[in-house]
């Protein structure tokens, strides 16, 4: 469960942590995306994985992100708590680990490709 969609990722594709580029070949990539999926095909997971955002629309501009107001958060909240029933939640980054809690596994953006592939396979076991 991560933040919200990216302006480079699930903002254009509408699938969290996923970029166009991952999709079609071209457009716009997004580190983040393209990190998470490498760890998630790395520990051999990525078809047991709901990848979702607390807040599901992008909060910002089309050039930008900005972090979401409590109000996105709140109203995000109830669908991915819907989501969220019988499946393992992993939050991921500080939005959603206040949230949801748990055990913090830190966003991969802004050199963070290390602590999250690491905080991941600690959560997962692997």
């Amino acid at each position: 469960m991560g933040e919200a969609p990216g302006y480079r990722g699930a903002r254009v594709s509408g699938i969290p942590f996923t970029s166009e580029r991952q999709l079609t070949g071209s457009g716009p990539a997004e580190a983040s995306a393209t990190i998470v999926h490498e760890v998630l095909a790395d520990l051999g997971v990525s078809d047991g994985v709901l990848l979702w955002n607390v807040v599901p629309t992008h909060p910002g501009t089309a050039s930008s992100n900005r972090r979401p107001t409590r109000a996105e958060i709140e109203e995000g909240r109830r669908f991915a708590d819907e989501l969220a029933v019988g499946r393992r939640v992993v939050a991921v980054g500080r939005v959603a680990h206040a949230v949801y809690g748990g055990v913090y596994v830190r966003h991969p953006s802004h050199g963070g490709a290390s602590e999250f592939a690491r905080g991941l396979r600690a959560v997962i076991g692997r």
